[in-house]
C-alpha cells in the first residue's frame, strides 16, 4: 500500500531512517507529537507502564536530554543522582517548581534583595493564588529559626547567592540545615554561579533555579528555565504534571541552542571570572565610586564566605556611583563600548541601572534598605579584552 500511495501523499509523508543514523552534534527534534508502533503501546504509555514519548509539551528529545546534563553538572563530583526539568525561562523554572511542591494557604520564606521579577512574581501572582512571602535577614539565622518555628505553614526557603545585584552571599549550609530541621523545602537560584563555580547539593539544597538564559547558553540567543532536584519522584511527579499541564515547557530549538552554548562553559566562567575581578580592582581605586559589590574583593563584607561557597567568583559585579539617580543615568548615557542590556551572562558585557529597569516596580524603600540604591549600576562583565571594558567604564564616569 505505502509503495502504491500519490505523488501527493508521498510529499506529505516523513522519510524512514532505514541506516543507522548517529550525528556528531544533537540534532533539533521539531516535531509536536511522536508515533506509537501500535495502539498498545500508545496505552502503555499514556499509562505509564512503559517509557515513551507522546507530545512535545509532555518531553521532547532535546528538552530531556538538556535538563539531563544541566542536572549531572549540578552532581558533578557528588553521589548520588538528580532529575531536571528544562522550562520556558527562568521565571517560569520558579512559577513551574513552587506550584509543584506548594499550595493555597502555604508561605515562602525569602530575602528582600531578590531579583526583582522573582519579588514581583512572589507578592503579585502568587498571592492571588493564596501563596504568601515572607521577607527577612537570611543572614540572620537567629531570627530564620525563630520564623520557621512560629510559622508552620511556612513550606519552602526561597534564596539567591549571590543576590541580583548586590552580589550579598548567604550560608548555604546553614540555610539548607535550618529548612531541613523544620520540614521546609530549600530551593536556590544558582543563575550567577552556574554548576561550575558553585554546586549547592553539595551542602544540602533541595532544589535548583536557573535562568539558563544567562550564563549557562552565554550567548544572548536563546530563553529558558532549569529545575533540578534531588528527589526524582516529586520532580518527575508533581512537579513534572504543573510544567505539563501549565505548559512551562521550553522549545526544542531553545534547548538545542542552550546545549551548544553551554560546550564553552568551563572556559567562559573562568574568562568572566579574571576579567570582573580585573574591573573591580578599578573601581574600587576610583574616586567617583563610593562602593563597589564584588565578592572577589577582600573589602566585601562575603568574601570569605564566596570563598568557602564558591569555585570563583563569577562576572557579576555592582557599584555605587556618587551623584545617585542623576549620576546613574548620566553614565548610562554615555556608555560606547559596552552594551546597555536588561540580560547578563553573555559574552559581551552588559550595563543595567537597576533602579529605572529591573528594581523599577520594587519599593524604592524595600530596595534601598537591601541597598539597591539609585545610583548603582550592575555590570555583568563580558569576555572582551578587559582594558576595553575599563576604558568604556572610565570615560562614561
Amino acid at each position: 500500500m505505502k509503495e502504491k500511495v500519490s505523488f501527493g501523499s508521498l510529499c506529505v509523508k516523513e522519510p524512514k531512517y532505514t541506516d543507522p543514523v548517529r550525528p556528531h552534534q544533537m540534532p533539533v527534534f521539531a516535531t509536536s507529537s511522536f508515533e506509537f508502533d501500535s495502539i498498545d503501546q500508545g496505552i502503555d504509555i499514556f499509562s505509564g507502564k512503559e517509557k515513551g514519548l507522546v507530545y512535545a509539551r509532555y518531553a521532547n528529545p532535546n528538552t530531556t536530554a538538556v535538563a539531563d546534563k544541566i542536572a549531572r553538572m549540578e552532581m558533578f563530583g557528588l553521589e548520588g543522582e538528580a532529575a531536571g526539568l528544562l522550562t520556558s525561562s527562568g521565571m517560569s523554572a520558579i512559577s513551574t517548581l513552587m506550584q509543584g511542591i506548594l499550595s493555597s494557604g502555604d508561605k515562602i520564606l525569602t530575602q528582600g534583595n531578590l531579583y526583582g521579577g522573582t519579588t514581583e512574581l512572589f507578592v503579585k501572582v502568587f498571592k492571588r493564588m493564596g501563596i504568601e512571602t515572607v521577607f527577612t535577614n537570611l543572614k540572620n539565622h537567629d531570627e530564620v529559626e525563630k520564623i520557621l518555628s512560629a510559622d508552620s505553614s511556612i513550606k519552602a526557603l526561597y534564596f539567591e547567592t549571590p543576590a541580583n545585584p548586590t552580589l550579598a552571599c548567604v550560608d548555604i549550609q546553614a540555610l539548607a540545615d535550618l529548612a531541613k530541621a523544620h520540614d521546609v523545602y530549600s530551593v536556590i537560584d544558582n543563575t550567577f554561579c552556574t554548576p561550575y563555580l558553585q554546586q549547592p547539593f553539595a551542602y544540602g539544597v533541595d532544589f535548583i533555579i536557573h535562568s539558563t538564559t544567562k550564563y549557562l547558553n552565554g550567548h544572548g540567543n536563546s530563553i529558558a528555565g532549569a529545575i533540578v532536584g534531588r528527589d526524582k519522584n516529586l520532580i518527575q511527579g508533581k512537579v513534572w504534571e504543573v510544567l505539563k499541564l501549565a505548559g512551562t515547557n521550553a522549545s526544542p530549538f531553545e534547548a538545542w541552542m542552550t546545549n551548544i552554548g553551554m560546550k564553552t562553559l568551563e572556559l567562559r566562567m573562568d574568562r568572566h571570572s579574571s576579567n570582573a575581578m580585573k574591573v573591580a580592582q578599578f573601581l574600587e581605586d576610583d574616586s567617583r565610586v563610593s562602593r563597589v559589590n564584588y565578592n572577589g574583593l577582600p573589602s566585601h563584607p562575603d568574601h570569605e564566605l564566596a570563598k568557602r561557597q564558591m569555585k570563583d567568583f563569577g562576572g557579576m559585579l555592582s557599584f555605587e556611583l556618587k551623584g545617585g539617580y542623576e549620576a546613574g543615568i548620566k553614565f548610562m548615557n554615555s556608555i560606547q563600548f559596552c552594551t546597555l542590556a536588561p540580560t547578563l551572562g553573555d559574552v559581551d558585557t552588559l550595563v543595567l541601572h537597576p533602579a529605572s529597569s529591573s528594581h523599577l516596580k520594587v519599593p524604592k524603600e524595600m530596595r534601598e534598605r537591601n541597598g539597591i540604591t539609585d545610583g548603582l549600576i550592575r555590570l555583568s562583565v563580558g569576555i572582551e579584552n578587559p582594558g576595553d571594558i575599563i576604558a568604556d567604564l572610565d570615560q562614561a564616569m
